[in-house]
């Protein structure tokens, strides 16, 4: 259950995870690698909106196709000081390799689509013949 702390709204893994739709080990593991870094209390961890915020752009990237290394870098970008030039062009050069290789995507499973029609009515114009 989220509760109310000092510093405001917080939530347990499990909240995290079922509000992400994800499992508390996919959880762990984005803090075993760094991304996010929830409060401790001994074992407990306490998820803040902050921990929720990277969750919420990591599995943005991971469905653009990001892999992590580049999620934390992004992350880390968003988490410094806005309007650094540097910043702001490594992040739109990202997006321009993720779209290209998105738009490279959709072209061969169109073609393969194309190249699947074809051979569809050629295995039908067969069967018609035999039969």
């Amino acid at each position: 259950m989220a509760t109310r702390s000092g510093d405001g709204q917080t939530w347990t893994i499990r909240e995290v995870a079922d509000e992400f739709g994800i499992t508390t080990r996919t959880v762990r593991h984005y803090e075993d690698i760094g991304l996010i870094s929830p409060e401790r209390h001994g074992t407990t961890r306490i998820y803040h909106r902050r921990d929720k915020t990277r969750l919420n752009l990591i599995l943005r990237g991971k469905r653009l196709g990001f892999p992590l290394e580049e999620i934390a870098k992004i992350i880390d970008l968003y988490d410094a000081p806005r309007g650094r030039r540097s910043q702001l062009t490594y992040v739109l050069d990202q997006i321009d390799e993720r779209r290209a290789d998105l738009e490279q995507r959709r072209r061969d499973i169109e073609d393969a689509l194309t190249e699947l029609d074809g051979f569809e009515q050629r295995c039908r114009a067969d069967l018609d013949r035999l039969a």
